[in-house]
């Protein structure tokens, strides 16, 4: 790692548990990248309060079902953190602000 440069903080172990699980919904739900950003990622995560924020890159986003894809994908991670999942895109970041914090942050959790 260059000098000034931090390591990311390390995941959470609600994450870190479920990996393999996360994995898994990837597969099913053609996810090829999975990112974290937000507390989960600044190593400011409360197991008590917290939510996760997901970055998600979808193979064959203009495959028909995309949006069934999407939204079951979502419900699926909450069902499995057992806590809110704010599920986004890349596409959906459009504030340059936003882009700069979560930027400054994101960390993958799943490639496949």
């Amino acid at each position: 790692m260059s000098e000034g440069m931090t390591s990311p903080a390390p995941l959470p172990p609600l994450l870190a548990v479920h990996l393999e699980p996360l994995r898994e919904l990837c597969r099913r739900f053609g996810v090829e990248r999975l990112e974290v950003f937000g507390s989960a990622a600044k190593g400011t995560f409360d197991p008590a309060t917290s939510d996760l924020d997901f970055i998600a890159q979808f193979r064959d986003p203009q495959e028909p079902g995309y949006c069934d894809r999407f939204c079951s994908f979502a419900d699926a991670a909450e069902a499995l953190m057992g806590r809110p999942v704010d599920l986004l895109t890349e596409r959906m970041i459009r504030n340059p602000y936003f882009r700069e914090d979560v930027d400054a942050v994101r960390q993958v959790v799943v490639q496949l």
